[in-house]
C-alpha cells in the first residue's frame, strides 16, 4: 500500500487515487434495510478488505483498506430514529463474523461497528456544504430560482427537446445570496425558493438541466434539530460527503449512472474553491433483483402500513430484520451476494439461490433434533421398563458439537405422514396399496425409529368419527437396539423420527412460504399486493419436540434477557438453529418465551418449488390398459404426454474428485455432488461416473467445476466400475487427439441438483430412470437435437426447429471457447 499523498500506479479518467482505498456503505435513514442493500453492503466492505493487506505486505495501518459507515441524512419529512437504531443494527449483523476494521480513532461505543471509525452522518457537513452553496452563488454557477414545481417541470424539457432556462436564472450574486441567506434563516416558506446549479439548459442528460441544490423544509431533524431549515439534495449533499471523507470509491447501483456527470460537476468546483482536496470516483454496478419479492422502499412500507405483514421484522419480508428473524445466517446472505458477483447487467434472480445458500451453511453449523410437526401416537405394549436413554450425535458431521439425549419409553410420537394407512381414506384413494417406494410404517409391517428399536404395527385405534389412526398399539424387539440387525433377520427397510411422549414439549411452528405468487409482483395487474399469497404462513400448534430442544431455546432466551453487550455482540433468538430431522431448517423465533416457544421454519431441505411434482398413485389395470393404446400419460382426459425433452433429468452438479479409470487408459473416474438426498433429509453420497474424457480435459480443469448432467438413466458398468450419471460435453467432431472437448458449464450460482430447463418450456417431469430400452430411445432423441450454437451457448432443437438454450437460475449453460458443434 501507499503512503498518504503517494499516487498510485495508473489512471482511469484522468483521475488519480491518492491515500488508502476508501469506501462506504451511505443508506439513507428513511426505512428498513433489505436484501438489495446486503449486496451493497458486502461490496463495499469486500472492496475495502480486498486492500487490508497483512503484516507482511503493509505494516502502515492508516494505509491499509476501509469501509466507512455514513447515514444520508438529508430528508428530514422520512427520516426516523427508529431507522437510524435498524440500520446500524443490520449492518453490524450483516458482517458478523469478519474482523472489523481497526482505527486509532476515539469512538463512542454506541457508534463502534465493522466500519472504520464513527458512524458518520451528512448532517455532520451541513455546515460545509452550505458554504460550498455560498462558494457556487459568489462563482456565479448557481441561483436562487422561485418558479413552482410544475413550473420547473415544464421548462425543464424532455428526453428529446431541450428545456428553458428559469427567468430567475440571471439575478445578480447579490440577490441570490440575500435570498439564499433569507432561506436559511427561516424568513421563506416551503416551496417558496430552490437554489439550483447553473449548467446547461440543453444537455442532453436531465440531470443537468440546472439541478436543484437546496430546498426549504421547516422540519425538525432527527439529528440536528430545528437548527436547519434549509435541506441539500442527495445529488448535490453526496459527492461533498465523500469528498469530505476522503472517499477514494463511491460505489452505487446502476440507476445512479446518469447521476455521474453532476457528482463529477460538484467534485471539480469543490476541489476548485480549495472546500477539499480529495477526488472521490462513482462507479456503478447492477442493483439486486429478486424473484416473487419486491424491494422498494415505498412498495415495503406499505405492507406494514396496510398490515399485509405483522412488521418490518415479518419472516416474510425481504428486510434484513426479516430474514434474520427468520433464521437466515449472516454468511449465508454474504455467501449469496458472493455468488451473484458484481456486474452492469441487470438480471432477476431466482430466491431459490438465496434459500440453497442458507441451506448450504445451516446443514454445517445446526445440530439434528427430532421434532414431530403432526404427532402420531405410538404405544409399545411389550414395553414394562422405565424410561431408556440413548446418547446420539448432535452432528452427522461434527463430533466437537457433542451429543445429545434422547429419551425413550414406552409411548412416543411419530409423523403421521410416516405412517400409510392402508385400510383407511388413504389406502382406498391408493387401491390399498402404498404408494411406490414407502418405506415407513404399514399396518403389520416393522420400521426402525432412528438410534433405538424396530417396532412392528399391530394394531390401529381410530377416531370413531373419522375412521382417522390417533394410536399405532405396536411391538418392540429388544434385540434391534441402536441399529442391531440379529443374523438371520431382514434388516427394517425404512427409518423414522420419533419423540418420547412424556418428555417431549410442546412448541409451535411457523411454517413460511413465498410472500408473492408471481415473479414480478404486479406486472400484469399494475398492483403488485394483488399477488400476494394468501397461503404464505402456516400456523402449526402442538410440535412436539425431544427434550433437547425445548432446553437449549430456554437456555437461549435466558442469555439473552441477561446479554448487555453492544450491537457487534448482540444475541438473537435466531441464532439457535436446527435442522428438525427430514422437515427443514428452524430457528428460534423473537416472540418465543418460556411457556411459548416458537420456530420458524427458514428453508425447506430440498427446493420445493423447482423440484419435478410427485408422481400421481398407480392407476387402475383397465385404465393403463387404455393409456397404452394412446402413449404415455395418454388421453382420454388424462394428462397429456410428456415431450421427451422434459423427460430427463438434466440436473446441475459439481465433480468433487477426478481421476484416471484403473483397468482403462481411455476412461477417466469422476466424484459428482448431483445435490441428492437421502430419505431422511440428509445429503446422499456423491455419485460415481465413469467418461470417456481421458487426454481430453485435464483432472486439474475437472475438479470444482460446474457442470451439466444426466442423472436419470440406468447405472452402466463401464470395465468394472458402475457409471450413475452421465457428464454432458461439447465436442468439434474431430478424431482421435484432434478433438476438442468441453464440458456445459453451469454458473458457480446455480446450486447442485437443480433441474435445468429448455428455454420457453416449462420445467422438465422427469422419468425416475430412463431404464427400459424404450426410454433409453428418449435420450437418444433429446441427445441428437442438442448443439452449441454461434455464440456459445447450449441449446436445444424443438420439433418445430426452434432453437431453445438450455437454462438455469443464474443464465444459460455454455461453453469456455468452442461454437457451432454437437453435444453429448
Amino acid at each position: 500500500m501507499l503512503d498518504d499523498g503517494e499516487e498510485r500506479e495508473g489512471r482511469e479518467d484522468d483521475i488519480i487515487v491518492r491515500g488508502p482505498i476508501t469506501t462506504r456503505f451511505p443508506p439513507e435513514p428513511n426505512g428498513y434495510l433489505h436484501l438489495g442493500h446486503a449486496k451493497a453492503v458486502s461490496f463495499n466492505f469486500a472492496v475495502a478488505r480486498a486492500f487490508q493487506g497483512s503484516d507482511t505486505t503493509n505494516s502502515d495501518e492508516e494505509n491499509k483498506g476501509r469501509c466507512h459507515m455514513r447515514l444520508d441524512d438529508t430528508n428530514p419529512t422520512k427520516e426516523d430514529e427508529e431507522y437510524v437504531y435498524s440500520i446500524l443494527e443490520d449492518v453490524n449483523w450483516i458482517q458478523r463474523g469478519l474482523s472489523p476494521f481497526t482505527s486509532n480513532l476515539d469512538v463512542d461505543e454506541k457508534e463502534q461497528g465493522p466500519w472504520y471509525g464513527p458512524v458518520r452522518k451528512t448532517s455532520d457537513y451541513f455546515h460545509t456544504i452550505y458554504e460550498t452553496a455560498i462558494y457556487l452563488i459568489q462563482s456565479g454557477e448557481a441561483f436562487v430560482d422561485e418558479l413552482t414545481a410544475d413550473e420547473m417541470r415544464e421548462y425543464r424539457g424532455s428526453l428529446t427537446e431541450g428545456g428553458q432556462e428559469s427567468p430567475h436564472r440571471n439575478r445578480s450574486i447579490e440577490d441570490n445570496l440575500k435570498l439564499f441567506t433569507e432561506m436559511k434563516d427561516g424568513k421563506h416558506t416551503d416551496g417558496k425558493y430552490v437554489l439550483r446549479a447553473k449548467i446547461d439548459m440543453s444537455s442532453p442528460n436531465l440531470n443537468m438541466r440546472d439541478p436543484v441544490l437546496y430546498r426549504i423544509k421547516h422540519e425538525v431533524h432527527q439529528a440536528t434539530g430545528d437548527e436547519w431549515c434549509i435541506y441539500p439534495m442527495y445529488d448535490f449533499s453526496h459527492p461533498i460527503s465523500d469528498a469530505i471523507e476522503n472517499i477514494t470509491h463511491s460505489l452505487c447501483t446502476l440507476e445512479f449512472e446518469d447521476h455521474r456527470p453532476l457528482y463529477d460537476w460538484v467534485i471539480e468546483r469543490i476541489v476548485n474553491g480549495n472546500i477539499v482536496t480529495s477526488s472521490p470516483r462513482q462507479i456503478e454496478f447492477s442493483r439486486l433483483n429478486l424473484k416473487y419479492t419486491v424491494l422498494s422502499k415505498r412498495k415495503l412500507i406499505k405492507l406494514v402500513d396496510e398490515k399485509y405483514v405483522s412488521g418490518w421484522d415479518d419472516p416474510r419480508m425481504p428486510t434484513l430484520s426479516g430474514v434474520r428473524r427468520r433464521g437466515f445466517p449472516p454468511s449465508s446472505i454474504r455467501l449469496f451476494c458472493e455468488r451473484m458477483g458484481i456486474s452492469k447487467s441487470d438480471s432477476n434472480i431466482d430466491a431459490t439461490i438465496l434459500e440453497d445458500c442458507a441451506r448450504e451453511v445451516l446443514d454445517e453449523d445446526s445440530p439434528r433434533a427430532f421434532a414431530i410437526l403432526e404427532p402420531l401416537k405410538v404405544t409399545i405394549t411389550n414395553w414394562d421398563d422405565d424410561l431408556e436413554e440413548f446418547k446420539v450425535p448432535r452432528h452427522p458431521k461434527r463430533n466437537e458439537l457433542g451429543e445429545r439425549t434422547v429419551p425413550f419409553g414406552k409411548s412416543v410420537y411419530i409423523e403421521r405422514s410416516d405412517y400409510f394407512d392402508l385400510d383407511g381414506p388413504e389406502g382406498k384413494a391408493n387401491d390399498n396399496k402404498p404408494p411406490r417406494g414407502f418405506k415407513r410404517l404399514l399396518p403389520n409391517e416393522k420400521v426402525r425409529l432412528k438410534y433405538a428399536y424396530v417396532i412392528k404395527c399391530d394394531e390401529v385405534v381410530r377416531d370413531p368419527s373419522t375412521n382417522e389412526p390417533v394410536e399405532l398399539k405396536c411391538t418392540y424387539y429388544p434385540e434391534t437396539r441402536a441399529g442391531v440387525t440379529p443374523e438371520g433377520e431382514a434388516r427394517a427397510k425404512g427409518i423414522i423420527q420419533w419423540v418420547e411422549a412424556s418428555t417431549g414439549s410442546k412448541v409451535q411452528v411457523m411454517q413460511y412460504d413465498r410472500l408473492f405468487k408471481a415473479e414480478e409482483p404486479g406486472k400484469e395487474s399494475g398492483d403488485f399486493t394483488t399477488d400476494i399469497n394468501k397461503d404464505s404462513l402456516e400456523i402449526i400448534k402442538n410440535v412436539v419436540v425431544e427434550p433437547s430442544v425445548a432446553k437449549d431455546a430456554l437456555d437461549t432466551i435466558a442469555s439473552i434477557q441477561d446479554n448487555k453487550s453492544s450491537d457487534e455482540d448482540k444475541m438473537y433468538h435466531s441464532d439457535l438453529t436446527y435442522q428438525f430431522e427430514r422437515s427443514g431448517y428452524f430457528a428460534l423465533d423473537s416472540s418465543s418465551t418460556d411457556d411459548n416457544l416458537v420456530f420458524n421454519r427458514v428453508v425447506t431441505l430440498r427446493d420445493t418449488w423447482n423440484a419435478p411434482p410427485p408422481r400421481k398413485a398407480k392407476q387402475p389395470k383397465n385404465q393403463q390398459d387404455n393409456n397404452k393404446k394412446k402413449g404415455r400419460g395418454g388421453g382420454g382426459g388424462q394428462a397429456p404426454v410428456v415431450e421427451d425433452a422434459r423427460r430427463i433429468a438434466l440436473r446441475a452438479g459439481t465433480i468433487l474428485e477426478a481421476g484416471p479409470h484403473p483397468e482403462a487408459d481411455s476412461l477417466i473416474v469422476c466424484k459428482l455432488d448431483c445435490g441428492d438426498v437421502k430419505e431422511d433429509g440428509e445429503a446422499d453420497e456423491p455419485r460415481t461416473v465413469v467418461a470417456g474424457l481421458a487426454g481430453k480435459i485435464s483432472f486439474d480443469d475437472l475438479i470444482n467445476k460446474k457442470i451439466a448432467c444426466i442423472a436419470n438413466l440406468k447405472p452402466a458398468k463401464m470395465r468394472g466400475i458402475e457409471s450413475t450419471a452421465m457428464l454432458l460435453a461439447a465436442s468439434d467432431g474431430k478424431e482421435g487427439d484432434d478433438e476438442t472437448v468441453q464440458l456445459l458449464d453451469v454458473p458457480d450460482s446455480v446450486p447442485n441438483g437443480e433441474l435445468l430447463s429448455f428455454e420457453g418450456k416449462k420445467l422438465g417431469e422427469p422419468d425416475g430412470m430412463l431404464k427400459s430400452k424404450g426410454a433409453l430411445k428418449v435420450w437418444d432423441r433429446v441427445k441428437a437435437k442438442l448443439r452449441v450454437n454461434d455464440d456459445g451457448e447450449a441449446t436445444y432443437v424443438d420439433e418445430d426447429d426452434t432453437v431453445r438454450k438450455i437454462m438455469t437460475s443464474g443464465g444459460p449453460v455454455k461453453v469456455s471457447s468452442l461454437t457451432d458443434c454437437i453435444i453429448g
